[in-house]
């Protein structure tokens, strides 16, 4: 990880560090929507804005694109036997935010980042 947030608990450090999972439906930000901008928990980096958010039914946060092209840094994953998948991270310190599939709603993108809540921050949109 290029940047590390010296205060973040256990499990944070295994979703974001060591490439972990939260159990589906529990993370704070699945049934979450309110307005404004999903951000790193290790460095802070803006990732998502609350209007590119769904709700997916898949159990953890989804969005169907990140805030700008240079937010998300993509990697092969294949560490499930037979199933490849595209990692995210977040780009500015390699930390794991979850992965994107491309079942995503097709009049948007066709991509669903499905993101780990712990590895988001949430910043509230200033009127």
């Amino acid at each position: 990880m290029k940047k590390i947030n010296k205060n973040l608990t256990p499990e944070e450090e295994y979703v974001l560090r060591d490439k972990g999972t939260e159990y589906p439906f529990s993370g704070k930000f699945d049934s979450f929507y309110e307005d404004g901008i999903y951000k790193c928990k290790n460095c802070g980096a803006k990732l998502f804005k609350s209007d590119s958010k769904y709700n997916a039914g898949c159990g953890w946060p989804s969005f169907f694109e990140a805030v700008n092209e240079t937010a998300i840094k993509y990697e092969k994953d294949n560490s499930i036997f037979g199933r490849p998948r595209t990692e995210i991270l977040c780009a500015n310190c390699d930390g794991h935010l979850g992965h994107v599939f491309e079942d995503g709603p097709k009049e948007k993108t066709g991509l669903r980042y499905c993101v780990n809540s712990i590895s988001l921050d949430f910043e509230e949109e200033k009127n």
